[in-house]
């Protein structure tokens, strides 16, 4: 199979330029409206005749596994075997309307009937001509009983999400997209199906949903309701375009038109679609009427997919009113404190009609306008700019570093070409290698080894450095110098760096003071060397240094073997200008003896140089002596001399041990750079990321191999559903199927061991560049501050499967809810209109915002739940400390999985899944706690301290149910919130008591008795104990401000649908109450205070 990395040159990182709002006759700012899709994946079968005597049940088959998973961060071989999508619904049948899902519902189509003992029955189902009931047959059931009338339905629920549906018998047998209940009756019964396809779902779903909310409206009325908005602006958009009234436009016209209002398509297309409606109604010609273009542009230009998500939200009609998208930015996309007069500003930008704006009313083009805008990007806008703390030492970030930017290709034949450094430079890089010999007429020049490549002057990349160094980033470059030139040329060498560089050059000496490096933030504007120094206490005008630096690599290049190499200590000596040397001072190479030499010799301004196998044999046998060594020194890792191709290492084999500066081949494109461009758009692509906090605290306990939960780390659990695909691309120089696009998408997951894994979707025939996918995807993350998440867009081929695009995006970035995906070619630029439509939702973290991060949202008994312990050092006096931490551990353990199980059964009683919010369980049991007669069953009462949920009268079962699950929530809660202090001072004290061992542990231990490996150990346990501590005091300082939040959303969901009791207290009064403060957020938080 076609790896997915295939080779692309490194494009600068970015957004695409978002589409000006629509206002003008041919707005090009409609989105990337894509054609609207048949119904795929589904089968409806033949009608046959009733067998009411028969009530055959079936099991349904297990389904295969869909993907391989990636193993320690590392590329394995694929899976070969496939699942592949065929549509067996006719290709012409298109679900863009309520009134075509409602005439396919009375067409009727075959799915199975779940029961609850676990029994499945294949029933066909079909819905009245009346459009008042929703019957099945066959059945032993008379007639009137094997039906459910349209009136009595509270809710239609998308996914499994009755009990029924996920039992254990039934859950595993079939995925998520191809299942739906219908709640019904007075006791709130369901109707569990399962269909063949997530089409055939999504189309009873939105038919019976729409049903609902138009009660006994008929299918003509709702048919002229729903064009109403839409045909008129079409209207005028034709009538613009017929400049001589006649009634008609040219074919050439009409394709032109389409194309304007829907970015992306293609003429073929349109030219096709419109030659057929023209043959189906006898119109053919070169003359295009109103009725076809609006029938064209209805086929073409509406997707399914987008129209199912506004029906869900819209009330009572196809588009939605302020309100409705109000809660649609709110329940889903996470924008928080969002007003009506902000979403009719919205609705303005992005309605391509007048009446729609005049109204209020976002429309099914507004709305896909609205979803393809960067307000709905994947990419939380946030980190377009600098957003992290940049005062930190600078060994506590990751740098965005260069390798032999100059070259073009190769490191055998590539030309070197000065445009190499402009480029990295552009795309934020703040590390550059400039490997300078002796040049003609006594000036130094750069090439790579003495090869068949190019050379550029010393002098002219110094030129380009000052022009581009701060274009991109302002804040500092270092300049690493591999200098094999005579004493004569680097007094040259010294001469242009002062006169081109001037004050930018950054040359006073460190305060030997200081145990850190100063911060990017101290040295904004500055340009440092790292090179060769010689030492202070040679005053002589030149001095031996030693060249090991790379000087091993330029060795192998020049063909001696690698292991020979590794193996011997070579002591090669360099003449160094005492003029060269003074100009190096944070940045001084040093040679790397062992971890333990390190942490007694090496200076902080001192930087080691290590070459990608010696990097990796550290990392594989070292791993926590090698997260300890960066957290204070600052470490580059160089590609193996062996990549004469420019090939990449993995970047996150480095990252994750705490290497800041990883060197990349900027001029070979693939997965590596992709992860390289992908991580450092997070912090506005200034070219510096700040360094998970678990790598930078002075005590801390972290493996870079771990392959399990992290200590004192809260884990996400990561859900993306793979929504549809807009626009995909024929892979470049592919011919073998002509036009035939079979695409299929990757999700992977990079970053620690334990993270690293990948999920495929199935492959989609017969649907062109616009593809249905509908697949879910769960991943937890286990050190999201090192993750990185990846689509990669295939077409599947029995030769080989090849490239399509890709994107990478920090775990970090993610947005939430609904969003669009921007694809990248194998070039890596933005293909134009190219998108993934996808859903994202974190586990415990809100979208849109930058909220803390948070736990995982799993039910776990109290029996079977794990609580978290420190470990015995060996050292009586300080194992009793961490022993008094043991209760209030356990104490918050429980007090933080009370309130998620109890979430976590509140949710699914409402239809919910653990990763919605509490707005839309509110919001949702609004929606059926209504009856007949439009009497409230339960309200809210917000005027407690704590909302109290109250019955009004008799309830059913269920409501019970859900009534008792609210007040086990409450209750678990209102004990989190008033508890969580007094423990969490109790383990921030048993830290704190800890940590005043940590400076003399060393005496301590030896005393005891402990040396060797058994002191070693007793190290890593200390910094285990203390990164458990204070992690968890974290988790239970973040659990009660989710609580606290919980109850803000509570307030404010149920104002907002109007289930309050007697119009309740406002959120205002609940925000001042003294025992609901929010927790602040702080860095150093003290151990007397309140979490």
């Amino acid at each position: 199979m076609m790896m997915a990395d295939g080779q692309r040159d490194g494009a600068e990182s970015g957004l695409p330029v978002q589409q000006p709002p629509p206002g003008d006759p041919l707005p090009n700012s409609a989105g990337l409206l894509a054609e609207s899709q048949p119904l795929s994946n589904g089968k409806c079968p033949e009608r046959s005749e009733p067998d009411a005597g028969s009530e055959t049940a079936e099991r349904i088959p297990s389904p295969t596994p869909r993907s391989s998973i990636i193993k320690d961060g590392s590329r394995q071989r694929r899976d070969r075997k496939k699942t592949v999508s065929f549509s067996s619904m006719p290709n012409d049948r298109k679900i863009n309307s309520a009134a075509a899902c409602i005439s396919f519902m009375q067409e009727g189509c075959e799915m199975k009937k779940v029961r609850s003992n676990s029994r499945v029955y294949n029933r066909y189902f079909i819905l009245g001509s009346d459009m008042k009931s929703l019957r099945w047959e066959p059945s032993k059931k008379d007639s009137e009983k094997a039906k459910i009338e349209i009136k009595s339905i509270k809710e239609v629920r998308l996914g499994k999400k009755t009990a029924v549906l996920r039992s254990n018998g039934i859950s595993d047998q079939f995925s998520d997209e191809c299942a739906f209940s219908i709640i019904y009756g007075d006791n709130y019964e369901s109707l569990d199906l399962v269909a063949s396809s997530a089409d055939i779902v999504n189309t009873w779903v939105m038919g019976l949903r729409y049903l609902v909310s138009y009660g006994k409206q008929t299918l003509h009325m709702i048919e002229s309701n729903q064009n109403s908005v839409r045909t008129s602006w079409l209207a005028s958009q034709f009538h613009a375009a017929d400049v001589g009234k006649e009634g008609h436009i040219p074919l050439a016209r009409a394709v032109q038109l389409i194309k304007g209002l829907s970015p992306g398509m293609k003429t073929t297309k349109a030219e096709l679609k419109f030659k057929e409606l023209q043959k189906a109604k006898d119109q053919l010609g070169t003359e295009v009427t109103l009725e076809i273009f609006t029938e064209v542009y209805c086929e073409l230009c509406t997707r399914p997919e987008v129209f199912f998500l506004l029906v869900q939200f819209s009330s009572n009609k196809e588009y939605l009113d302020s309100k409705d998208f109000m809660s649609f930015l709110d329940a889903e996309q996470g924008v928080e404190g969002v007003t009506e007069d902000a979403c009719l500003e919205i609705i303005r930008k992005y309605e391509p009609s007048q009446q729609g704006q005049e109204k209020g009313f976002l429309s099914i083009d507004g709305f896909t306008n609205y979803l393809l805008s960067l307000d709905c990007h994947i990419f939380d806008l946030q980190h377009e700019n600098v957003c992290q703390d940049m005062t930190q030492p600078l060994s506590h970030y990751y740098i965005n570093a260069s390798h032999n930017a100059c070259l073009l290709e190769d490191h055998f034949w590539g030309s070197s070409d000065i445009n190499g450094y402009i480029r990295a430079l552009k795309m934020g890089c703040r590390s550059i290698e400039l490997v300078v010999w002796d040049g003609p007429d006594n000036e130094p020049s750069i090439y790579v080894g003495r090869l068949m490549t190019t050379q550029i002057a010393f002098r002219s990349v110094l030129d380009v450095v000052n022009k581009y160094a701060f274009v991109a980033s302002e804040h500092p470059l270092i300049l690493c110098l591999i200098t094999h030139c005579s004493v004569k040329q680097q007094k040259v060498m010294a001469q242009h760096l002062k006169k081109i560089l001037g004050d930018r050059l950054h040359t006073d000496p460190p305060d030997p003071e200081e145990n850190y490096l100063p911060s990017p933030e101290q040295l904004k504007g500055k340009i440092l060397l790292k090179g060769k120094k010689l030492p202070g206490n040679c005053y002589d005008s030149e001095g031996d240094v030693s060249d090991e630096d790379e000087g091993l690599e330029m060795c192998q290049r020049m063909g001696e073997d690698e292991a020979d190499q590794l193996n011997t200590v070579t002591e090669k000596k360099l003449r160094l200008s005492k003029e060269l040397s003074d100009l190096v001072s944070f940045g001084k190479s040093v040679q790397f003896k062992d971890f333990e030499v390190s942490k007694r010799k090496q200076k902080n301004w001192e930087i080691c140089s290590f070459n990608e196998v010696v990097a990796s044999r550290f990392a594989n046998e070292y791993p926590e002596d090698f997260v300890i060594y960066n957290k204070k020194f600052l470490s580059r890792v160089y590609p193996s001399p062996m990549r004469i191709d420019a090939s990449n290492m993995n970047p996150q084999d480095f990252w994750k041990c705490g290497c800041q500066i990883v060197a990349m081949n900027y001029q070979t494109p693939g997965l590596m750079m992709d992860l390289n461009i992908g991580w450092f758009r997070q912090n506005g692509n200034c070219g510096y990321v700040l360094r998970p906090a678990i790598m930078r605290e002075e005590v801390s306990y972290f493996s870079a191999n771990a392959k399990d939960s992290l200590p004192g780390v809260s884990a996400q659990l990561l859900h993306i559903k793979i929504i549809s695909g807009q626009n995909l691309p024929k892979p470049k120089g592919s011919a073998a199927k002509g036009d035939v696009v079979e695409p299929y998408v990757y999700v992977e997951i990079h970053g620690i061991p334990a993270d690293c894994t990948e999920q495929r979707t199935k492959t989609v025939t017969q649907n062109e560049d616009n593809p249905i996918f509908d697949e879910s995807f769960e991943f937890q993350i286990n050190l999201p501050e090192l993750a990185l998440l990846r689509f990669v867009v295939l077409d599947d081929d029995y030769i080989g499967d090849e490239f399509i695009a890709q994107y990478t995006i920090p775990f970090e970035c993610l947005q939430a809810g609904y969003r669009h995906v921007p694809l990248q070619s194998l070039m890596g630029e933005f293909l134009p209109h190219s998108t993934l439509f996808i859903h994202v939702a974190i586990t415990n973290r809100r979208g849109g915002g930058k909220s803390h991060k948070r736990g995982i949202s799993v039910r776990k008994g109290k029996k079977a739940r794990e609580y978290t312990s420190t470990k015995t050092i060996g050292i009586k006096v300080i194992d009793e400390v961490f022993r008094a931490a043991t209760q209030p551990l356990r104490e918050a353990t429980d007090l933080r999985e009370n309130v998620q199980n109890a979430m976590v059964s509140f949710k699914e009683l409402c239809g919910l899944t653990p990763a919605a919010n509490m707005k839309q369980c509110i919001l949702t049991l609004s929606s059926w706690l209504l009856n007949s007669d439009n009497t409230v069953l339960v309200t809210l009462n917000l005027s407690e301290e704590y909302p109290s949920m109250e019955a009004q009268g008799p309830v059913p079962d269920l409501l019970k149910k859900v009534l008792a699950a609210y007040d086990t929530m409450i209750q678990t809660s209102k004990m989190l919130i008033e508890s969580a202090d007094a423990v969490y001072v109790k383990i921030m004290q048993a830290q704190k008591a800890g940590l005043d061992f940590h400076e003399d542990l060393h005496g301590i231990g030896s005393k005891e008795g402990l040396k060797g490996r058994k002191l070693q150990k007793a190290f890593e346990s200390f910094a285990w104990n203390i990164t458990v501590l204070k992690g968890q005091a974290d988790l239970l300082k973040h659990a009660k401000n989710d609580a606290l939040d919980n109850l803000r959303q509570i307030h404010y969901a149920a104002q907002s649908c109007g289930i309050n009791k007697n119009g309740s207290t406002s959120p205002d009064l609940f925000r001042t109450r003294g025992t609901l403060e929010s927790i602040p957020e702080s860095e150093n938080t003290s151990d007397n205070g309140s979490c």
